[in-house]
């Protein structure tokens, strides 16, 4: 009878209580600094002493005052951070919000106001890491302007020095844990996978609140324990569209007999690509402009040649469009993706946060009965 690895338990436990893994940060005395967004370069913040923790929203996380301030037509997962970070859960001494979506923005804007008005004083200080994404040199130029900007601003904040040595290792750290997570994808994509879309999104995720460090470490016994994981023998899923920064809607498709072989939001696939290489400024100005394509902010022709890469690489037999309430962007993308993949494709639109949905179940299950061919049993 299969065990679960320990190190899948421990990434696991990571992922499950993050505001516990915080906490147990915070207790030696190292300063932490939440990062919303992708596009937060966690290389500099690592290189400046601290630990950078990305924040994610909870669907059970009461967001009554949060809904007040933002109102309730925005994503859902952002007004959740807020609602986090007014209750102080979880506790960090600096605040990096990235410009990846018009959500995160409106929630950078609104966190600053409320500090500096008085309002909700226990906020902490918070900075905007602004980087764009077109594909221009003067582009590569304004975003490293922006990053120096947030070298020295966490200078000051630390009062440590972030000189080449400290950025050197840095990068090091978070390259090399970004190696594994791009080597995860073939416990996934193999012809009887190794690893569930939850198991493998909740091993990406852990990296949000441990060191890259420890989460390289971790991914490396992982990838050692395949010969010891189960093989899954079941409807391959692509599943694209809305992130997910929760387990709920994996687990929900996992458990009624389908396995997710690949996604492509930031949470999970695409948080992996591209490495920095070489420890400068330049490089990784470059590394967050050309970051793994988002439906927030890739056109809909790169998306469209990223669901086809996704789909030869992962062999699915279904692709599945999650769109989620208040991110409407995925599904502008949703009819060039279903051209390009050349596989069956189906969308579930208007999804609450952090829930599948009754209907798609049978949506998913009418999808494969459809594509098989004729005379395939049931």
């Amino acid at each position: 009878m299969s065990t679960t690895p320990a190190a899948l338990k421990e990434l696991r436990d990571a992922y499950d209580d993050r505001p516990a893994a915080i906490r147990r940060r915070r207790a030696t005395g190292a300063p932490v600094v939440g990062c919303v967004g992708a596009d937060v370069p966690v290389e500099l913040v690592t290189a400046a002493g601290a630990l950078p923790v990305r924040l994610s929203g909870d669907p059970a996380r009461d967001r009554a005052v949060a809904d007040r301030y933002l109102g309730t037509g925005l994503d859902p997962a952002a007004r959740s951070i807020l609602a986090g970070l007014l209750s102080g859960e979880p506790e960090v001494d600096l605040l990096l919000i990235s410009n990846d979506s018009a959500a995160s923005l409106r929630l950078f804007y609104t966190v600053r106001e409320l500090r500096r008005l008085g309002v909700e004083p226990s906020l902490p200080r918070t900075h905007l890491v602004d980087i764009l994404h077109l594909p221009h040199r003067t582009t590569a130029r304004y975003n490293r302007v922006r990053l120096a900007e947030t070298k020295e601003l966490l200078e000051r904040w630390s009062g440590r020095r972030i000189g080449e040595k400290e950025l050197a290792k840095a990068v090091q750290q978070h390259d090399e844990a970004r190696r594994r997570m791009l080597a995860l994808r073939r416990l996934r994509t193999a012809d009887r996978p190794a690893l569930r879309g939850e198991d493998a999104l909740m091993a990406i995720g852990a990296g949000a609140v441990l060191t890259a460090e420890q989460h390289a470490g971790l991914l490396d016994r992982l990838m050692l324990a395949d010969a010891g994981l189960p093989r899954h023998d079941r409807p391959r899923l692509y599943l694209t569209g809305s992130a997910h920064d929760g387990p709920e809607v994996y687990r929900a498709i996992e458990d009624a007999g389908y396995l997710i072989v690949a996604d492509d939001h930031d949470w999970g696939d695409a948080l992996a690509g591209p490495l920095v290489g070489e420890p400068t400024l330049d490089a990784l100005a470059e590394r967050y402009q050309y970051r793994d394509p988002t439906a927030a902010r890739s056109s809909v022709r790169v998306r469209a040649g990223q669901a086809a890469a996704t789909v030869e690489r992962s062999r699915p037999d279904l692709l599945v469009c999650y769109v989620r309430d208040g991110d409407e962007a995925p599904a502008w993308d949703f009819p060039a993706q279903r051209r390009a993949a050349g596989v069956p494709a189906v969308i579930l639109e208007h999804r609450r946060y952090g829930e599948l949905g009754e209907d798609a179940l049978p949506i998913i299950a009418d999808a494969l009965r459809t594509a098989r061919p004729k005379g395939e049993a049931g």
